[in-house]
């Protein structure tokens, strides 16, 4: 019986050592050219379920690898949507991939992004940016993605009538859209097989964010370990000081919330802040925390903290008078908790709010303002 529980141990070690060599990201190869197209049956945020047979009737196919989070696939955003716009009355079909499993995006990566790359958030996205093109999900299972092999965010693959790869790579060589492309591949190629030409420069390399793939879901456990270890303290702090905060003299966006342990919305949304924090804070944001408790109870205000990890700056007001420490917040304050204000550098206040916040919301306010944002922002 042993015999066989051993036996049995050694073929389930090794059919995970074999898993594990089958899924490694360097051994992923892209689609060659002259391969076909390979099919995939896929979910779209319109609530369809897309195959290849889905584009049919398209003299010529692309297949764009692109995400939410990836600023360089957020540049690319509108020139997708041109292409589509322009091709579209030439019979050409363009389709837009999402690759990336979400559990495998840590919080720092989404500091360039409102949203992340789970299928829910797609909609939002696609409907925030206007896309006119099928946006197709494929994290969870990553067939699709194994197939084509992309090597990052943006990657076009692009197919002839007969559904042969003709052109695999960029989009155009300029990241930032507000400059002029010297080349602009994607559409050479698709004009060449529109005119029943070769495509003169079938491959290119690409640039962009690594595609998430499921198994580095690890960086996921490494990044809380790393989180976990950092300290997290509790200073007292007076109505001058907050008012120094509020006055905000840094070049960080602040955003400044005002808690307490006994406070039940408080305690429900916090882990909200850190979220926030560990997204944006290496992008010119900091989160601070203030606790209303009472000075003698620093102590349990303190444990509270770190728990949550919460390694930003944290204050707890000096003496126990809630009505001056609403005064050093905000007068217009009415003093229930939560209250949570956000501070552009030298005191623009441009949120604030009583009760518990919409986390959604609050995120796209902090990523829509001019000390974040996208890298490459309107003109």
């Amino acid at each position: 019986m042993k015999k066989r529980l051993l036996f049995i141990n050694c073929l389930i070690v090794l059919a995970a050592g074999i898993l594990s060599f089958t899924f490694k990201p360097d051994d992923r190869k892209t689609l060659e050219i002259g391969a076909s197209a390979p099919d995939f049956s896929l979910p779209g945020i319109d609530g369809k379920t897309y195959t290849l047979a889905s584009f049919k009737d398209a003299k010529v196919l692309a297949i764009v690898f692109m995400c939410n989070h990836c600023p360089t696939s957020q540049a690319y955003e509108d020139r997708v949507i041109k292409m589509t716009s322009d091709y579209g009355p030439k019979g050409v079909s363009i389709v837009a991939i999402n690759p990336n499993n979400p559990s495998s995006l840590r919080l720092d990566e989404l500091g360039y992004s409102d949203v992340g790359d789970s299928f829910e958030e797609m909609k939002i996205r696609a409907k925030s940016a206007h896309f006119n093109f099928p946006y197709l999900y494929d994290g969870d299972t990553e067939i699709a993605s194994n197939k084509y092999g992309p090597v990052s965010t943006p990657h076009i693959f692009i197919f002839d009538k007969d559904r042969k790869l003709r052109y695999q790579g960029r989009i155009d060589d300029t990241e930032n859209p507000h400059k002029t492309p010297h080349t602009q591949d994607a559409r050479n190629a698709i004009d060449a097989l529109l005119a029943g030409k070769e495509v003169q420069v079938a491959t290119t390399k690409v640039f962009g964010c690594s595609i998430k793939w499921a198994e580095k879901s690890v960086w996921i456990d490494k990044a809380k370990i790393q989180w976990a270890k950092e300290p997290v303290n509790l200073d007292t702090i007076d109505a001058k000081g907050i008012a120094a905060l509020i006055k905000n003299h840094s070049d960080k966006l602040r955003l400044i919330n005002v808690w307490a342990t006994w406070c039940g919305p408080c305690v429900e949304e916090f882990p909200d802040f850190v979220t926030m924090n560990r997204m944006y804070r290496d992008r010119g944001f900091e989160f601070v925390s203030i606790s209303a408790d009472d000075p003698d109870h620093k102590d349990k205000a303190l444990k509270f903290l770190q728990r949550e990890q919460a390694s930003g700056p944290n204050f707890i007001f000096n003496v126990d008078d809630k009505y001056k420490l609403i005064e050093a917040i905000d007068p217009k304050w009415e003093g229930a908790l939560p209250y949570t204000i956000l501070v552009e550098p030298e005191g623009k206040v441009v949120y604030a709010h009583q009760g518990i916040i919409d986390p959604d919301s609050l995120k796209k306010i902090i990523f829509d303002d001019p000390m974040i944002g996208r890298v490459y922002k309107e003109q």
